[in-house]
């Protein structure tokens, strides 16, 4: 009997052996394994395509691919097609190019407006950027809600952000720069809407970007703090409109202090004599910062302008050039 129990225990100890060295096999193997899976998920080149084909199918999951601030480049390439999606880019995420295939064809689309279940206006957007140090290339950001409330496209929140060559389209609020004292650049893009399609706190560059309104009503609403000095600056930019359309207004304050200029700019017919709007209150005419320069086109006739609004000297106008002017908050920003 004693010698049966010693049997049995040295069996037992026998198999205890083997399944601790299995045991340490395995979590060396996966120590061996943790560097490489390291090595391969943090891309410097990231592909999102629909239909399967690339490393993710929608932005939504990309982000997970995106080292949290990171101080290297990583390119983030779109093909073709419509991505029907909320997307948020989140605040770790930085130094990132997003990269459309064609700005016609690779779509980031949805259809939130701010009646639907009471969500409000700062809700609605299709994309929410709130990182820093991104660039948007070639893309076509959308919110095609029906006309039944406020329904932004593109929601800003971080800081030195580019859109180069994108589409920005919606009806009213289509572009909401929301942070005051961020700087944002947009060049040559294409930007349409109805009412108040370009609004909010941010100091932005609109050079070279066609502004297209679908309805008689404003272009920007901005809301520019009295403590910042540089609001909206558009240059070299075309204003046109839907052939049913002939009273649009180049802005009217959404804040007392809102800052916008047209600089050498093309604006159409359907751009009101007056120009400037009050926004029903005549004591925004005394502190709101509206400006024009060296306009061209059948709306840009000053004759008719209300007399708040400035019309720039040549010198005055050169200032805007500068870009350490625009962006004077932080002048080490040089995007163009």
């Amino acid at each position: 009997m004693r010698r049966f129990q010693v049997d049995f225990l040295i069996t037992k100890r026998i198999e205890m052996n083997r399944i601790m060295q299995i045991g340490a096999c395995m979590v060396a193997l996966l120590c061996m394994a943790m560097p490489l899976t390291a090595q391969t998920q943090w891309k410097r080149e990231i592909v999102i395509a629909r239909d399967g084909t690339g490393d993710y199918r929608t932005l939504t999951e990309a982000m997970e691919g995106i080292r949290a601030f990171m101080d290297y480049k990583v390119t983030v390439l779109i093909k073709n097609g419509t991505y029907k999606e909320k997307v948020i880019i989140p605040s770790w995420i930085e130094n990132v190019d997003f990269v459309g295939e064609s700005v016609e064809n690779t779509i980031i689309t949805y259809d939130d407006h701010a009646n639907i279940h009471k969500m409000g206006t700062f809700r609605t957007y299709t994309v929410k950027v709130e990182g820093n140090g991104i660039t948007f290339t070639n893309l076509t950001i959308e919110n095609n809600a029906a006309r039944l409330g406020q329904a932004v496209a593109l929601h800003t929140e971080g800081d030195r952000l580019l859109f180069k060559n994108c589409r920005l389209l919606g009806n009213q609020d289509t572009v909401y720069t929301g942070v005051a004292g961020t700087r944002l650049c947009f060049l040559n893009c294409y930007i349409e809407g109805t009412t108040d399609f370009i609004f909010g706190p941010s100091t932005a560059l609109f050079e070279g970007c066609n502004l297209h309104s679908k309805s008689n009503s404003y272009i920007t609403a901005a809301s520019t703090p009295a403590n910042v000095a540089v609001g909206y600056v558009f240059r070299h930019c075309k204003l046109t409109a839907n052939p049913d359309v002939n009273k649009v207004y180049l802005g009217r304050p959404w804040r007392p202090y809102a800052a916008t200029v047209f600089i050498e700019c093309e604006l159409g017919k359907h751009i009101s004599p007056a120009g400037w709007d009050n926004w029903r209150n005549p004591d925004n005419e005394k502190t709101s910062r509206y400006a024009e320069y060296g306009n061209t086109g059948e709306g840009a006739s000053i004759d008719g302008r209300v007399n708040w609004v400035k019309q720039l000297t040549k010198k005055e106008a050169a200032n805007y050039e500068d870009l350490k002017t625009i962006f004077g908050m932080c002048s080490d920003w040089m995007p163009l």
